[in-house]
C-alpha cells in the first residue's frame, strides 16, 4: 500500500517525508495550501480536526502529528530501510529523550522565529520583536547543550543516525538557511559538523528537491 501524506511543502510534513524515504516506503502527496485556508475546509477537518499538517493515511489508518507519525512508520516498517529507533532498550530510550528535547526545547523558539521573521511579512501581520529576541536567547542556550552532547557522540542518541536527528531537519533548515541565523550553528564546531552530516543525507536532499518550502 502507498502512504498518503497531506501538506508536503511545509516544515512539519517534511519530517514525515524524510522518514518515509529513509524507510524506503512508497508514498504519494496531497497539496494543502495553508495560505488559502484549505486546512480549514470540512473535508480536511474530518482528517485533522485541528486543521494542521501533516496527516497520513496508511490504507484505512489515519494519523496526524508529525512526531507520532515518524514513530509509527519507524516501528511498523522496522524491518526495511534505515534503522531509526535504536537497537537496544538503552538506545531507544536516548532516541526518545532527544526527540522530546527537539519537540520541547529546539523546535519552539525556531517556530516562533519562522512565524515572526518569515511568515508575518507575507501575511501583513506585525513581527513581535520581543519574541524574536527571546527566541534567539533560548536557542543559544539549547545549542550550547547540543554542542556539549555532540562533542561526545556523532549523533544525538549515540553513534547512529536516528529519529532524534531526523526530526531536526525541517526547522533546522529554516534556522540555517532562511532566518539569517546560520551563525548559531556554525559557531559551534560539533553542532555544525552534525548539521552538515544530517542535512547532506540523500533522503533530505530528495525532499528538498521534490518539495520546495513555501517561503
Amino acid at each position: 500500500m502507498v502512504v498518503k501524506v497531506y501538506g508536503p511543502t511545509y516544515g512539519s510534513p517534511k519530517r514525515v517525508l524524510v522518514c518515509l524515504i529513509e524507510k524506503e516506503i512508497e508514498f504519494e502527496t496531497v497539496d494543502i495550501d495553508l495560505f488559502k485556508g484549505e486546512n480549514k475546509e470540512p473535508e480536511f477537518l474530518k482528517l485533522q480536526p485541528f486543521g494542521s499538517v501533516p496527516v497520513i493515511q496508511d490504507a484505512d489508518y489515519t494519523l496526524y502529528e508529525s512526531r507520532a507519525i515518524i514513530r509509527y512508520l519507524a516501528e511498523k516498517y522496522k524491518d526495511q530501510g534505515t534503522e531509526l529507533l535504536g537497537k537496544t532498550i538503552e538506545e531507544k530510550g536516548l532516541v526518545e529523550q532527544w526527540l522530546e528535547v527537539e519537540a520541547h526545547n529546539f523546535h519552539p523558539p525556531i517556530y516562533d522565529l519562522v512565524i515572526n521573521v518569515l511568515f508575518a511579512p507575507l501575511t501583513g501581520a506585525p513581527s513581535d520583536q520581543k519574541v524574536i529576541e527571546q527566541s534567539d536567547q533560548k536557542l543559544v542556550k539549547v545549542l550550547d547543550v547540543y554542542e556539549e552532547r555532540l562533542s561526545r557522540t556523532k549523533y544525538l542518541a549515540g553513534d547512529f543516525f536516528s529519529l532524534a536527528d531526523l526530526s531536526h531537519l525541517p526547522f533546522g533548515h529554516y534556522l540555517v538557511n532562511q532566518t539569517g541565523r546560520g551563525n548559531l550553528v556554525r559557531e559551534r564546531k560539533h553542532v555544525s559538523a552534525w548539521w552538515d552530516d544530517i542535512s547532506n543525507r540523500p533522503s533530505w536532499k530528495k525532499v528538498l528537491q521534490l518539495y520546495k518550502y513555501p517561503v
